[in-house]
């Protein structure tokens, strides 16, 4: 089984051996970063303290990076700004929590219904284009792009049941922004709240519930001890979150640190990826916190096709957006071509 420990120390071994080149004496003050995720303390332990231990660990004290979870710094719809201005060095998140200000700000986060497992969104930006899109719209902007990559799909933990679309009438959610927009049409409230707060949201009221992540996060945070039923439909297969670091500090940081922090962020994809996979099946299989329900099929149709409304109404919002939904569609189309197990039959 790989965690943690083991994946820190293949990185650790890997970054000085291949990348760092020759010995460096450290008689110069380390270069330090601030970076902040998105994600709580609990979370952020398994999606993103791997990479930023093994960077710190294979850098041997040329760049100490310190980690500070959701909302430490600054709100996570403030990371952008704190990013482009440099008050924080690097973030972890998705373009549409922080609030990105480039046209691929929608996409990010849970795009409805656009992919259907974790592994498709590497392939759509590495295969399909989007990262040559991100790159060079974050550039723009002064902001390093470093790399995307696809986690836990986008389910429904609620207080009371859904069992049909009905159910989701007056549901007031923690969610995603435009995930919000589009589970409007069905009746949801989207509410935006610091990520920490969800839980006792629940509690008081304040929330029915999160249209926020897949099942394992919902054990690991603590959103499973605070709600009943975990619907099995989801309006997304994978989160599109990604590594960022301010143009100017990454430019200033020498080659070879670079190749470290590159190396350290894609093998914590590959990390990540089998922790969730893992986890929702363990969790959905034996889980006993949370009963699990579902929609009928026929009648979730109905949202997927609104899903082909939302999109053709996201590509009218500028050349890029067109260019990204097309993208979408074009693998999508390759997909539903090749059946199970890239689509669900």
């Amino acid at each position: 089984m790989t965690t943690r420990r083991k994946f820190l120390k293949g990185a650790a071994i890997a970054g000085p051996a291949t990348l760092a080149g020759p010995s460096i004496l450290h008689a110069q003050e380390p270069i330090r970063w601030r970076f902040q995720t998105y994600a709580g303390s609990a979370l952020g332990e398994e999606v993103t303290k791997p990479a930023i231990d093994a960077i710190n660990e294979a850098a041997q004290g040329e760049l100490e990076i310190e980690l500070f979870y959701a909302d430490q710094i600054v709100p996570t719809g403030e990371l952008f700004q704190a990013l482009q201005r440099g008050t924080i060095d690097g973030v972890h998140s998705d373009d549409d929590s922080m609030a990105s200000p480039t046209p691929v700000r929608s996409f990010g986060g849970y795009f409805p219904l656009a992919t259907k497992h974790a592994l498709d969104v590497p392939v759509l930006f590495n295969q399909y284009g989007l990262a040559d899109i991100w790159r060079e719209e974050y550039a723009k902007v002064g902001v390093h792009w470093l790399s995307a990559a696809g986690q836990d799909p986008c389910n429904f933990n609620t207080v009371k049941p859904i069992k049909s679309l009905a159910d989701m009438d007056g549901l007031k959610l923690y969610t995603f922004p435009t995930a919000g927009r589009f589970l409007s049409q069905f009746g949801v409230v989207p509410v935006n709240i610091p990520y920490e707060d969800a839980e006792v949201a629940v509690q008081t009221g304040e929330l029915d519930g999160m249209a926020w992540s897949g099942i394992t996060e919902d054990y690991t945070v603590g959103w499973a001890d605070v709600t009943n039923y975990f619907c099995t439909n989801n309006i997304s297969g994978a989160w599109i979150g990604s590594f960022f670091v301010n143009a100017e500090k990454w430019a200033e940081l020498p080659d070879h640190l670079k190749q470290i922090v590159n190396s350290a962020v894609e093998a914590s994809h590959t990390y990540r990826n089998q922790w969730y996979w893992g986890g929702e099946a363990r969790l959905r299989a034996s889980g006993e916190k949370l009963e699990l329900t579902s929609v009928p099929q026929d009648e979730w149709k109905v949202v997927e096709e609104a899903a082909v409304k939302f999109w053709d109404e996201m590509a009218e919002e500028g050349e890029t957006a067109a260019k990204i939904v097309q993208i979408f569609r074009d693998y999508n189309d390759v997909i539903s071509k090749a059946g199970p197990p890239y689509t669900f039959g």
